[in-house]
């Protein structure tokens, strides 16, 4: 089916031949010809066929014998553009293994960040570091009770003087970039695995539509890619396509016309119309004539007004005739007419969108959808929902909102509602599910529709409750907080409602910095936003987790104070607090917030938890136990209760009580890297060696850069003998971190059961120079040199 109407499609396709011609030609030309691009970059207004156009490009670049990846703006962030590369590669039966292996390691850290609130590195772990290494260790690991891709939130060189002693088992610095900054630790991937294909395709294509959308976040990784080593080496044979309303930008993009070539797009010449006409069967001097007068030869306007098949010019409309009247001039149903003028106000469309649109009554709202999804002005976006073409909507809206203000009113609000309903359906099917509904990306899919038609609706009076929503989106990260400004601008260009357009530009200007977007809206909310007292509180308290993942623990504190001075029942403003102090060490003064919050929050499982947790760090599980029991009986299905119930009770000498809690904390999440790894330890304790490396194997399929799954796999096949493995394991371990002394001391044992004595002496001098302070290291080396009956130097 799809080939079918591909072919329909190109049939149908005329004009731009100069382009096509460039194009295809390029794929003459070897990539070290001078004259062949390495980037075409199609520009110009809505209408003007630039995804038509593109998808002609790829069908081309396809017939070349070329892998295809096409992105939109369905992708919100670089690892979204990346995951769907790597599936439509993979649907090309060229799939990208490694890389499909670093994505579910950032998926799960993401997952973990949002699960597992703040999580330092374990007090149980050989060779626990000092203070220092902990603080670091909360930053560096992007423990925090968020989820999503922080991307870029992170200062780099902060994190590598705070996190330099980390030697977390289970935790690297590695991990926090993978998720605080994914493009760092996926592009490099991507580019390896793009150099295999490249051996495997004589060229790649890779095309990034709607690019007026995406160029915030993608136009620099692009940019880099392409003319830096910053991520390695992009293939030669790899050719990409950008299309978009604007231009390059002339200052990142100076002198690229050595490999680039700009491919403006501009209305139909009169020849190319009157092709697509006759293609129409629209033939008639006279009738083409108002066609092209009318159209402006706007691709999408000729395609429109040749589907009604007008017979005389009249049919096509006169010169006065609205926009609109010129689209449905064709469609004599006057039911039909309304219907497309209300199914103009949502974003998207489906049956139900329709239904709410246009009310009951007449015909059924399936067979209208039907008939929309036949319209030329209708398309369909990435994820497969019905959409009107910009050009078409445009004039639609504008036409409702003078013409029948009160209609239009009440068609947002129904909107709204719809969407209200459906969010409420999936806040009862996600109750109790971890972490913040912004962080769910089909929660968030409805409730950013539902702020638009509500913003639509009423512009001054849901803006205050929309800012407030904003507060939440810029909590979780840039790609979300940027799907939030996105329907705040789309309501400020169909209202024409200039307060919004000044909310518009300035958020989407702050969210263009990918490092500290987020923040910079927060502080615009904070400043303007007619927030009340507990949406001043929760702006702080979001403020004080940016400064957080910054690195900024004590101005984080101040944020989290103020919260607490605005809204002194929110139990969460203690809660924030007490994880910032829990991240410098403070113990006491986290234990103190913690009881604070359980005297507002007295039945919250979260606190129960928090505050188990706060003792087990502390080194103090058997103070642990009672909390974390308690939040157990509050929220039997959290995962995360019970990974800490059976660290503590494993950590108390109560291993096969340990593995039953792991064991349940497993099922409900099977992708728990945390528990599989402590339930390997559990195992391998209890004498059950291939249970544990069956634990570190899936561990590892998950999050395959852990170094800390290496060093307990390491453990394992010592305690099995099997030596040369465990240091093969070990040094894998090393390779991911090197300041990982304590794989470097076990390294030692394996090397002098081998009977390579200078080695061991060597691994465990090491691990000494990178923690002087590792005593058991030091003690290994003596006995080692001792029984060699060798000088201590």
């Amino acid at each position: 089916m799809q080939e079918l109407i591909r072919r329909r499609r190109r049939a149908g396709f005329v004009g731009r031949r100069e382009e096509l011609r460039m194009f295809r030609e390029n794929f003459e030309l070897p990539p070290d010809d001078d004259r062949h691009r390495f980037l075409f970059h199609v520009h110009g207004p809505a209408g003007v066929g630039k995804t038509s156009l593109v998808r002609e490009l790829a069908q081309l670049a396809r017939d070349r014998g070329a892998l295809v990846a096409h992105i939109d703006e369905g992708a919100a962030s670089i690892p979204e553009a990346v995951a769907e590369l790597s599936a439509q590669f993979a649907q090309q039966g060229r799939g990208l293994k490694r890389l499909e292996r670093a994505l579910a390691t950032y998926r799960q850290r993401s997952h973990e960040a949002v699960a597992a609130a703040v999580r330092e590195p374990d007090p149980d772990a050989p060779s626990t570091g000092s203070a220092v290494a902990a603080r670091a260790g909360v930053v560096g690991l992007g423990m925090v009770p968020v989820v999503g891709a922080f991307a870029g939130v992170v200062d780099a060189d902060r994190l590598a003087r705070g996190a330099d002693r980390l030697r977390s088992r289970f935790r690297t610095q590695e991990d926090a970039r993978l998720v605080l900054e994914p493009e760092r630790v996926l592009t490099p991937v991507l580019l390896d695995e793009l150099a295999e294909a490249a051996g495997t395709a004589p060229w790649l294509a890779l095309f990034f539509d709607t690019y007026e959308r995406t160029a915030p976040f993608l136009d620099r990784w692009l940019h880099d890619m392409m003319t830096t080593d910053r991520y390695g080496e992009l293939p030669a044979n790899v050719v990409l396509v950008t299309a978009g309303q604007r231009p390059l930008d002339p200052t990142r993009w100076e002198g690229a016309a050595d490999f680039a070539a700009d491919l403006p797009l501009r209305p139909f010449t009169d020849a190319e119309a009157r092709v697509l006409l006759a293609a129409k069967g629209v033939t008639d001097e006279p009738v083409v004539t108002e066609v092209l007068r009318l159209s402006g030869r706007l691709p999408v306007l000729v395609s429109t007004l040749a589907e009604s098949g007008p017979a005389d010019p009249g049919d096509v409309g006169d010169p006065s005739a609205t926009a609109v009247e010129r689209f449905l001039k064709g469609e004599q149903d006057p039911a039909r007419r309304a219907a497309a003028l209300a199914c103009a106000l949502p974003r998207r469309l489906d049956e139900e969108v329709v239904r709410a649109a246009t009310g009951e009554g007449g015909e059924s709202p399936a067979e209208l959808y039907a008939w929309l999804r036949a319209m030329p002005f209708v398309g369909t976006d990435r994820g497969g929902a019905a959409r009107y073409h910009s050009v078409v909507r445009a004039p639609m809206l504008r036409l409702r909102r003078s013409s029948a203000p009160e209609r239009w009113s009440a068609g947002h609000t129904g909107l709204a509602e719809l969407y209200g309903r459906r969010r409420g359906a999936l806040e009862e099917e996600d109750r109790g599910g971890p972490g913040h509904p912004w962080t769910r990306p089909a929660w968030r899919a409805v409730r950013v529709e539902e702020l638009y038609h509500r913003l639509c609706a009423r512009p001054r009076a849901a803006l205050p409750a929309v800012l407030r929503d904003g507060v939440d989106a810029c909590r979780v990260d840039t790609a979300v907080a940027r799907e939030w400004a996105r329907a705040v601008a789309d309501a400020a260009d169909d209202t024409d409602a200039g307060h919004l357009r000044s909310w518009s530009d300035d958020c989407r200007a702050a969210l263009a910095d990918e490092v500290s977007g987020p923040l910079r809206v927060l502080e615009l909310l904070l400043a303007r936003g007619g927030l009340d007292d507990a949406g001043r509180a929760a702006a702080h308290n979001a403020h004080g987790l940016r400064l957080f993942l910054l690195g900024r623990l004590r101005e984080a504190l101040g944020d989290h104070e103020r919260a607490i001075a605005l809204a002194p029942d929110d139990p969460w403003g203690h809660h924030d607090l007490a994880v910032t102090y829990r991240a410098l060490g403070e113990y006491e003064s986290a234990l103190r917030h913690l009881a604070e919050a359980a005297d507002l929050a007295p039945d919250a499982a979260w606190v129960a938890r928090q505050r188990g947790e706060t003792y087990r760090r502390m080194g103090r599980p058997e103070e642990a136990l009672p909390w974390l029991d308690r939040a157990h009986g509050l929220d039997p299905e959290d995962p995360l209760t019970l990974g800490s119930l059976g660290q503590s009770k494993f950590v108390l000498g109560r291993p096969h009580e340990a593995l039953a809690d792991l064991d349940r904390a497993i099922a409900l999440w099977p992708d728990y890297v945390w528990a599989l790894t402590r339930r390997a330890r559990v195992r391998h304790q209890l004498g059950d060696g291939p249970g544990a490396l069956a634990d570190l194997d899936r561990a590892q399929s998950l999050a395959p850069d852990m170094p800390g799954i290496r060093g307990e796999r390491g453990d394992v096949l010592r305690a099995a003998g099997r030596h040369e493995e465990a240091v093969a394991e070990y040094e894998s371990a090393l390779d991911l971190d090197p300041a990982y002394a304590w794989a470097g001391g076990s390294r030692a044992l394996s090397l002098e059961a081998l009977g390579r004595l200078d080695e061991a002496v060597a691994s465990l001098e090491e691990a000494l120079r990178v923690d002087p302070g590792y005593a058991w290291a030091r003690e290994q080396r003596e006995r080692i040199l001792g029984d060699s009956e060798r000088e201590i130097p």
